[in-house]
This record gives structure tokens, sequence and C-alpha cells, in this order.
């Protein structure tokens, strides 16, 4: 096309695009098990139907399938012939598949596979975003993030339905995409990232348990309205491979003697389903299987698959009394080592029902203890008894029933939906049935107990659900009415009581789609400077209106990730505070959109919520307790100001030599005392100050330094991220004065603030270091040049490898290639000024417990191993290899990250030959936190007062 030229789509075209899709299709990614449901609008009577996905059953060998497991195996070079895993629409070959072979292959080789990608999805403890998966997998596979394989699952669903349907390309259909209802919103945010990875771009979310309740009305198409009458409760329980999610639905009278079903509460996100129960299990067996106690990590693995395995042959209808399993043995003797193991089926369902469907009061609350499945990786329910998260949800939700007259402590179900794979077993449904009914026991009605709802297709009902609400979308059909699931709130500052308040955005009852404007209300704004808007969530506050102020309240509110931003002004860059009303909208995706408009004026912002700092876990990796304090009165603040301004101005004469003493006598106070709040100050004045760096040598170094001291260590204090994002454009092009102790305040600033850099700016900085210290090793261990590799005097190396040990988000490969270059330059005399340095860059390469930094990327037990054995080797003790040794052998509970028991005390007891601090061996034979000076041996040098990590 010509420039300036356009082009006009005819109108035929332009019809074509306004008509509705032929098929509307329904697509369940479930956490175990994925499904398709869809419907032909071109059929003179439409139905839903079954699509039957084509899957690998075994190399090279395909079968078309109902359900989709949702795993995902990739095999090793070579394990495979070429075309194992080509599928009809492979034209290359393919190193990966997902499906009944990635699921059932998995179990003999769990390094490879990936299972239970949506629980991931949730996980706020880790960067969701990140190549993480599988955890603690094979060295040599190439890793995904829990988006990636989400993307992977829904794309082999969408090529395998264009090749069924060559002109309808599922791309085109209207798409319903189901999700857990307690899905935060950062979960739904990346479930709509995946889907538009996997090229599915048009979508619509349901919640799980609305999708499973349309099922049921499609079931009973034709009698509905005769089971059920106005004024009743459903409950709908779904409890799936890795989810548990309570849903209420009320039943009120409509319009011609109809009735209407009015969804009125979701319960509050849970880890807990299947998945807990194999784990369970599997806690149960290792301690038969294994005289020492753990497993090994490989194992391990092995023996939560099977334990899958073991609970749906024993929870089954026509289940056998026992099943009999073995494992593969560890070690030098491959033949005969297997561990074999018996469990019968009362066992199980002892182990079970106690564990997760104990009997208890429906007031008793869930107990708030540590999880014994963090291990995993996944944050499992603090509480694995379901009965009591049950019990609570509708103990806290007794406000939904209208029934004024009724004095229950707690929502009484006059109707039960049972949903998930998890209700498969007769067993487990009946339990809980059971102690729902007992809860209950004292109502006037004598023999009183909810009616069960049947749902005969546990494995396709949610798909089925969703193809059914498409055709609602359309006007078919029975709707449900389903407002939010919760109420979201916006920080506005203190109320006259000096209570921090908030201002009602989106209350439950808005409608997907809705707009809400809020312009009774009327804020002050400020503009061209960086601004904090703190969000809040109810799933309890249900009937708070729109633009109600409400004191914030912490037991029924909680805090989302801010939204931090700068609100940019095109006419001009100066400061300013203008008067707005908010907009806000729930999408159709389930997720909202809030806006600021200018009143009298047409300006507008668009206020993104923070993904960032929700799927990263260095961003709220701290906790601060100096962020409001005003310790520093503005006379002091005004005397450092001018000496600052009399450094760094073309027009001043002060001499930057003294400067950080002069500082302290102005502000009186010494400079390790100096408060966060300060410090964050005297960044934002020595950034206006910035072209003073260019005076000197002196000052470009003095500049540097104060500005890294300011800012560490990256994060801390709301907005850091957009600091570190400030001072990361600033010094793009690196320092002005291109010698020796400038570069080196360069690498000490980006030590000090390393925690605030994202991925790849810590690979962008890391990167000439480590062809230096590649060139190094390469001189001091073969003789052999070092290339064209820059070398670095003495001081320069120091702060080099320093650096390097604190970019906790490099790859774990590359931190164990780091990690080994300086143990073999450990000993090396020639480096002797580098020695401590070395050695306190191993200890943070090779940490269990990084400060910051996702688990995701510490290196494996095997390579830290090495690292202790060579730092017991070396001929003289540094006291920075006292600091390694605690942090390499430190003890986690994390099978995978732990070391093993024996490594463990030959490391305890060579602390106590070197008299290394007591605390350093209890750190490392039974575990707990760094001390306040142990953290800032950790970070490196102090910390700014009043900030503590959570390491």
């Amino acid at each position: 096309m010509s420039a300036g030229s356009t082009s006009h789509p005819n109108a035929a075209d332009h019809l074509e695009e306004d008509l509705p899709s032929r098929f509307i299709v329904g697509i369940d990614l479930g956490t175990t098990n994925s499904a398709v449901t869809f419907i032909d609008t071109h059929k003179k009577n439409p139905q839903l139907a079954s699509f039957s996905t084509n899957q690998i059953t075994a190399p090279s060998q395909i079968e078309s399938r109902d359900t989709l497991p949702s795993f995902h195996y990739q095999a090793a070079e070579n394990e495979f012939a070429a075309d194992a895993f080509r599928l009809p629409w492979h034209k290359n070959e393919i190193t990966y598949c997902v499906g009944p072979f990635a699921r059932d292959h998995g179990v003999a080789v769990p390094g490879r596979v990936i299972g239970s990608a949506k629980s991931w999805l949730s996980h706020s403890g880790v960067d969701r975003t990140a190549a993480l998966l599988p955890w603690q997998g094979a060295d040599d596979l190439e890793k995904l993030s829990p988006v990636q394989v989400s993307s992977r699952l829904l794309e082999h669903i969408r090529r395998s339905w264009n090749t069924a349907h060559k002109n309808e390309r599922l791309e085109d259909q209207d798409i319903v995409l189901t999700l857990p209802a307690s899905f935060d919103e950062i979960a739904r945010e990346l479930t709509v990232q995946a889907a538009a990875e996997a090229g599915l771009k048009r979508i619509v979310l349901i919640e799980e348990p609305q999708a499973a309740f349309y099922a049921w009305l499609d079931n009973h198409d034709e009698n509905w309205d005769q089971l059920v009458e106005p004024g009743q409760t459903i409950l709908v329980c779904d409890i799936g491979g890795g989810t548990s999610d309570f849903t209420l639905i009320r039943v009120r009278p409509g319009e011609d003697d109809k009735v209407q079903f009015h969804r009125v509460a979701v319960g509050e996100h849970l880890i807990l389903g299947g998945d807990n129960l194999d784990l369970t299990l599997a806690h149960h067996f290792e301690q038969k299987l294994s005289t020492a106690g753990k497993l090994t990590p490989q194992q391990w693995s092995s023996l939560v698959r099977r334990c899958r395995q073991v609970k749906e042959t024993l929870l089954a209808e026509d289940a056998p009394d026992s099943y009999q399993f073995s494992l593969p043995g560890s070690g030098s003797k491959l033949i005969g080592s297997n561990l074999s193991i018996e469990v019968t089926k009362a066992e199980v369902e002892q182990i079970l029902l106690d564990g997760f469907l104990p009997e208890c009061q429906v007031n008793d609350a869930p107990e708030q203890r540590q999880s014994g499945f963090q291990e995993f990786g996944l944050p499992y329910a603090q509480d694995p008894a379901i009965t009591r998260w049950l019990g609570s949800f509708l103990t806290a939700h007794s406000h939904v029933v209208e029934d004024e007259t009724s004095n229950q402590q707690a929502v009484r179900p006059d109707l039960i939906l049972f949903n998930g794979g998890f209700f498969e077993s007769s067993v487990l449904r009946d339990r809980l049935l059971k102690i729902i009914t007992s809860w209950f026991a004292n109502s006037s009605e004598e023999n009183w107990q909810p009616q069960v709802l049947s749902n005969q297709q546990l494995d396709l009902a949610v798909s089925r659900g969703a193809a059914y609400y498409g055709r609602v979308r359309r006007g078919e059909g029975v709707r449900i009415t389903a407002n939010l699931a919760r109420t979201y709130y916006i920080g506005v500052g203190d109320n006259d009581l000096g209570q921090p308040q908030a201002l009602c955005l989106l209350p439950a009852t808005t409608q997907p789609g809705e707009e809400i404007d809020l312009t009774e209300n009327s804020f002050q704004l400020k503009v061209s400077q960086p601004v904090e808007f703190p969000l809040y969530i109810s799933s309890t506050r249900l009937i708070d209106q729109a633009g109600e102020l409400i004191a914030i309240d912490a037991e029924q509110m909680k805090s989302l990730p801010p939204i931090r931003t700068v609100l940019r002004v095109s006419r001009r860059s100066e400061a300013e505070t203008i008067t707005v009303n908010l907009h806000a909208k729930l999408t159709e995706f389930g997720t909202f959109e809030l806006w600021c408009t200018e009143q009298d004026s047409d300006r507008s912002w668009r206020l993104q919520f923070d993904v960032r700092s929700a799927t990263q876990t260095d961003v709220t990796a701290h906790t601060s307790a100096k962020e409001a304090e005003g310790v520093i009165d503005e006379a002091s603040f005004s005397a450092a100001a001018k000496l600052l301004r009399n450094t760094f101005t073309d027009t001043g004469t002060h001499k930057p030599q003294k400067l950080i003493r002069e500082l302290e006598t102005a502000l009186e106070m010494s400079r390790s005392q100096w408060p966060t709040s300060l410090l964050r100050r005297l960044w934002e004045l020595l950034m206006d100050l910035e072209q003073g760096r260019r005076k000197s040598s002196m000052h470009e170094a003095r500049w540097l330094n104060l500005l890294g001291y300011s800012l560490r260590p990256g994060y801390g204090l709301a907005l850091d991220d957009w600091r570190v994002s400030e001072t990361w454009k600033v010094l793009l092009d690196r320092v002005i004065h291109k010698d020796d102790n400038c570069r080196t305040q360069s690498w000490i600033l980006w030590r000090r603030i390393a925690g605030g850099l994202n991925r790849g700016q810590q690979q962008a900085v890391a990167e000439p270091l480590i062809q230096s210290a590649r060139g190094l090793h390469r001189r001091m261990t073969t003789g052999q040049g070092g290339g064209t590799a820059v070398t670095y005097t003495p001081q320069e190396s120091i702060e080099a490898w320093r650096l390097l040990g604190s970019l906790e988000l490099l790859d774990s490969s590359l931190k164990a290639t780091l990690g080994n270059i300086f143990c073999d330059l450990l000993g090396k005399k020639k480096l002797l000024p580098a020695r401590s340095s070395m050695a306190w860059a191993i200890g943070r390469l090779g940490s269990r417990t990084p400060l910051y930094g996702p688990l995701n990327t510490v290196i494996s037990t095997e390579v830290a191993t090495r690292w202790l054995s060579t730092i017991r080797s070396q001929k003289e003790t540094d006291p920075m290899d006292l600091l390694a040794m605690m942090q390499i052998a430190r003890k986690t509970d994390d099978r995978y990250r732990d070391l093993p028991e024996s490594e463990r005390q030959t490391a305890a007891k060579w602390l106590t030959q070197k008299s290394a601090p007591k605390h350093f061996r209890e750190m490392i034979l039974t575990g707990g936190t760094l001390d306040h000076e142990e953290q800032q041996q950790v970070f490196g040098e102090s910390l700014p007062v009043g900030l503590t990590l959570s390491v």
C-alpha cells in the first residue's frame, strides 16, 4: 500500500464480520485435565457436543479424546524418534508434547514434566512470567513460565480444532474460557495473556462454578424450574486438581412466574485440591519407603505422581482392596534396588478423610499454620481441612440470605452442586455431605439435609457450561445474574478521625462491561511526578455503593498491588496539582480499568494495574517501618540540599571530597543513621543535579556513590521501582569519565540497587563483567590469553565480582558458571586482594534463600555441594568463607533446595572448627532467619534504617 492511501473493505466484508460465529466454544483450562465443548449454531436443533482433541498417547501414536491432560513433557536429546511427538499440524520436528503421554511418562521422568500450571499461574510468590517450570527440572531442558505452559495447552487445542475445521478456525469463533471464581486480578490478566499468546484473542471469561451450574441447567433443560423454588440457596462446591472454589447462588422470583438465579458470593482463593491429596499420601508413604526419613528429590517427584495413580485407583467406585507400586532406587545398585510398597483402600480413605474432610463445627476457623507443602514450590492452603474452609465461607457470607427471621450463624445451603475431580469419589462426596448436614441439624425441619443436584459429567461439566453461557450471551437459555464477586476500592487518605479510608470504585453489583462515573467526588491529583494509588478488595463487603467513602477495615479488605505511575502532561513538565474525577470500568474479561479525567478539561489518564509488582517477588520482598517517618526537620534538609547544589551546579564551588562528612554535620547524624525517607529525598535532588557529574571525574564519582547509597537496596518504599527505572535511563550510557574510579563507583551503585533491577537490566549490567571473569579464568587456569575481555585493576575486580554476586535474577545456569569460575580462582595468590569479594559472591550466588530473587533462580544442590568442598579445601580461611558456607548450606525445609543431611552436618562441623558465629551453625542444622547484622553482611553493607529483608 502506498503512503497516504487507505483501504475500504466492501459492505459484504463488514456484514460478514458483524455476523455471529458459527460455533460457540467452551474451553475448560483445568489444572489436571482440559476439555472443549461446542455448539454448532448452523444446525437445526443445536446441542452441546464434546470436541475430541488429537493428542499423543504413546510415541508416534495419536488418539482423539474428550479430555486433554494438562501436562507438558519435554524430551531429552535422542530420547525418542524425531517424529515421536509429531501431530497433523506439525511441519517440523517437535521435542515436546502435552496430554496423556506427557502425564504418564512423566511419572518415570519427573524432572521433565510440568503439571498444575494453572496453580502456578495464581502463585504470587514467584515471577509468574518467568521460565521456572518444571520446578527443579532437569538441567538440559527449556524451562517455561506458567503463562507459556498455559498458552501451549491452549495452542494445542486451537491447532487440533483448526485441523478438524479448516474453514472455521477456532480464533474466529465465540470462545468462553473458564477460570476459578477465586482467581485474583493478576491471574485473570495472565490467563488472558496466555490465550492471546496461543492465538485466541477473542475470548470471554466465566468462573468455573457458574459454568458447572450452567451445565446443570442444560442437563435439566426441560424441568429445571421444577427442581428449584424462590428463597433457596444453592452451594456450588467445586474442588479440582488445584483449587477449591465455593460459590453461593440465590434463587429469587422473576417475571412470568419464573425464577431467577443470582450469584451472591464467592470464596477466597485456595490452592487446595487433588494435588494436595497426592502430596499427603506421598508424605505418608515416604516414611514407609525410606529408612532415612526422606527420599531423594527424584524419588520424591516420582512418588508424588505415583500417588495420583494410587488415589484414583483406590477411590474409584470399583476400587480393589489394595494397590502395590514401586519406585526406582538410588545409588550405584540399580538392579534389585527398587522400593516397593503395598497400600490398602482403607488406609488411603482414612488419611484423606481425616486430613481433608475432618468433622468440625461450621464456625471452626481454618488453622493458621505453615503449610507442610511449601517444599513442592506452590503456596498451598495453610490448613488442608476443606470442611473448615467451607464452614468459614458459609459463616462469612451469612448476610447474603434475605430471610430476616433466620437466626442461623451461617448460610444453610438448600441445594448443593458438587463439581470437580475431587468428587469423582463417592466416599469423599458422601463425607462432605454428612458434615454439612450436621452443621444445620438443629434447624426447625426434622431430618433436614441439603438436596444434591445431579452432575454426571464431572470432567466435562465446566466446558459444557462455558459453551452454554456462550449461548446465553446471544440471548438464549437461562442467565445467572452474576455480579462482581468482590468490591473494589481506591485509597484516598484519612478521614476526620485520622483513619485511612477508601473510595468504593466498583461495587459488587457491577456487571461486565459496565462503566462507573464517580463524578460526585473530586480529588486533587499530582501530575508530572511519581504517585501511588493504593487499591483494596473485599469479598465480604458486598453492599457498599459506588462513590461511598469507607474506613479501611484490615479484616474485611485486602490490599492489591497499588497502581504506581507518573501522569505525564504534554504541554509542560513541571509538577502541578489538578482536580480530577474518577471513572472505573469492569471489562468483559472480568478485569477493571481506572481513568482520571481533569475537570473542565479534555485531559485524561488511564491508570494501568501494576501487574509487575504482583508477578515479580522482588517488588514485595521487604517491609519498611520508616516509610512515612518524619525524622529530618526541613531546616536540616535545606542545609543538606544547599551543600549538594553548591557541589553539583555550574556555579557551585564546593569540593566533592569532603561532601559526605559535611552532609553528616548538616543533618546532625552519621550517614548510617539516615532514614529511608531522607535517602529518597536526597536521590530526587541528586537526579535533578545530574548534569553536575560532568564537572570532573571526582564530581561524577561522588555523585554515583551518593545516588546508589540513597536508593539502596533498590526497593523498600513505594515507587522505588520507578526510581530505579529513572536511574537506569540516566545511566544507560554508563559513566561520563572513563577512569577506574568512576567505573568502580558505577558498579557499586548497581550492586546497591540490584534488587530493583529487572532481569533484563541485570543481564545487561552483568554481560561485560562475565566476559572479563571468563577471560581472567582462562589466563589463570590455562595460561592462555583472555581474548578481547577487559582487564580490570584489583580494586575494580573486587567491586565487579561483588556486583555479579548480587544479581539474583540471573539464570541459575549462569550463576553456576560464575560460581565455578570464582571457585577455581579462590586460591590464586595473584588474586589475593579480591579473595574476600569472591567468597562473598560465591555465597550470594549459591544461597539457598535469596535476599530478593525468586526461588526458581536458586542453583542446584549438586553445584552447591561442590562449592562447599572448594571452600573447605582452601589453605587459608577468609571470614567471608564462613558467611558463604552458612548461606549455601542453610536449611530451608525444602527438599529441592536443601543439601543432603550429611553435607549440612559436615558444613556445621567445619564452621565450629573455624570458630564461626554460633548462629551460622544453627542456620545450617535447624534453619531460621538472619538477624540484622547478618542481613547487612549478606547485603554487603549497612541497610537503610528501618528496612528489614524477608530472609
